[in-house]
């Protein structure tokens, strides 16, 4: 909109050879996944000029197929992980804080199973989490007793906590976007080819669309999350101290089978757990799994792991449940850094930074976790010994609201001619940056083309123009998640307005 201030994500950064502005960057990220727009963000907010470069879209990979959790991961505390959850519990606290039109509070209720874990056990994990989260704003746990009609039986006396629910990959274009408006230079559809040490920079070749280019940098850091020993071994001649389990994470889709708002955690009898979450108001998300793969394009749900679903599933619905309730799914390769563990479900999921200082810095990132990308990217600044940047108490962009109900009953009033649908989709993906692109909008017709299911031209048009959108996968499944409603070819009727408005 014109005197709004917006990157401009889509031009180039130059034909071939090396950038007009010969100028070193700071920092160069490898990776526009949570990890590499968390230390972006920061980054940039800390005076640093910044370059991020991702070979496909934002989010492309694991960042946009995880759980969909913001929390500090209560299975965590067998495993006896108590700094993960701690560090992971501050961190959901201030996302519910700084971006409250995407990070929703969420109850958990826990069928007790005495034969899988006793009543005390779990009784004094909820106690340790709640002792965790003390300040976090959320209710503490307490006994419930289960009567949820979709449960196979009378479960009698389970428990109930609190987490949060968050979209993933917009959690991730946020980060970017507000690394953008701090000053980073994000690059999408540009691949990292390689890069060596020359004097006191590094000079990397990066491929775009237009060409190869070559920039300088200061530091890197590879946060290329299942590509990190790639990028390190083929793109930098380097081999790192430590190592990645590549572990596969499925989940299901069902047609809604939640009478109710809250989430279910189900124990297993192989110790694992599995969740049924709420999805997108008429939808159940199930999930997930822990699959070893070695290759970190393996992210295929394979039948097995839909068996496994649906039988943890199973072994509490009153209804069952099975292929023909799958309305889609979805799986994403974990980076998890290599603990020795034997089991790929008890690998801890948190990080470590390996930091190569023989000449201009390189920092590698092992794991990590959505919940703890923040205090990641602090973790790196302060590695790399860059000062400043805590974002800790900044909103991300849209976040600057109060009471996000108050705000979402504000929209509806604001543009009553919109379905109630579209306006709640709407406020919780941008929250107050909708009225950057729905400024001057009075009447339907102002919305331009309707491409389905709430979609708009203009919401289409500021996706392209601010959130680096290229094509119908990048708006429908990682900026809108309107891909399963859409068909066939409504996606194509999409794609067709995109390339028309190509440059």
């Amino acid at each position: 909109m014109p005197g709004l201030s917006e990157p401009s994500p889509s031009c180039p950064l130059a034909p071939a050879g090396v950038i007009p502005d010969d100028r070193p960057y700071d920092l160069l990220i490898i990776g526009g996944g949570i990890n590499g727009t968390a230390i972006a963000r920061a980054a940039a907010m800390a005076g640093e000029r910044v370059l991020l470069v991702e070979r496909d879209d934002l989010a492309q990979a694991t960042s946009s197929a995880s759980t969909k959790l913001i929390h500090g991961g209560l299975r965590y505390l067998e495993h006896r992980q108590f700094k993960l959850v701690r560090e992971a519990l501050a961190e959901r606290a201030i996302l519910l804080r700084t971006a409250p039109h995407l990070v929703r509070p969420m109850e958990f209720r826990l069928p007790h199973a005495p034969s899988m874990r006793p009543w005390w056990m779990v009784r004094l994990g909820l106690y340790l989490y709640d002792l965790f989260a003390l300040g976090g704003g959320l209710p503490r746990s307490r006994s419930v007793p289960l009567d949820d009609a979709i449960l196979a039986a009378d479960h009698g006396t389970g428990f109930s906590y609190w987490d949060a629910w968050v979209d993933d990959s917009r959690l991730v274009v946020l980060n970017a976007l507000a690394a953008a408006e701090a000053g980073a230079d994000i690059r999408t559809r540009t691949r990292f080819v390689g890069g060596v040490r020359q004097g006191p920079v590094w000079r990397a070749a990066l491929e775009t669309a237009h060409g190869t280019v070559t920039v300088a940098a200061r530091r890197v850091v590879n946060a290329a999350g299942p590509w990190v020993e790639r990028v390190l071994s083929e793109g930098l001649d380097r081999r790192g101290q430590y190592r990645i389990r590549l572990v596969r994470g499925s989940h299901l889709i069902l047609r809604r089978r939640l009478p109710h708002n809250h989430a279910l955690i189900l124990q297993q009898p192989d110790r694992r757990i599995i969740f049924i979450i709420p999805y997108q108001g008429d939808m159940t998300l199930v999930g997930t799994t822990d699959f070893a793969v070695d290759d970190p394009s393996d992210n295929r749900i394979s039948a097995e792991e839909t068996a496994y679903l649906l039988d943890a599933a199973n072994r509490y619905l009153r209804d069952l449940v099975g292929e023909t309730d799958i309305v889609g799914d979805f799986a994403g390769i974990r980076p998890l850094f290599d603990d020795g563990r034997d089991e790929a479900s008890t690998v801890t999921r948190d990080y470590r930074l390996e930091l190569d200082a023989n000449g201009p810095p390189l920092l590698s990132i092992f794991g990590g976790k959505l919940t703890t990308a923040r205090h990641l990217a602090d973790m790196v600044l302060g590695r790399l010994g860059i000062a400043g940047g805590d974002t800790a108490a900044t909103p991300l962009p849209g976040g600057d609201i109060a009471d996000f109900d108050a705000f979402r009953d504000a929209t509806r009033r604001r543009w009553p001619f919109l379905e109630r649908e579209t306006l709640d989709r709407l406020a919780g993906a941008y929250g107050t940056r909708l009225e950057r692109w729905m400024q001057g909008v009075g009447t339907l017709a102002d919305m331009g083309i309707d491409f389905g299911h709430g979609l708009s031209q203009r919401e289409v048009d500021y996706l392209v123009r601010a959130e680096w959108a290229h094509s119908s996968d990048d708006i429908l499944w990682r900026r809108t998640r309107l891909g399963l409603r859409f068909s066939a070819s409504q996606a194509a009727r999409l794609d067709a307005y995109l390339r028309e408005r190509a440059p």
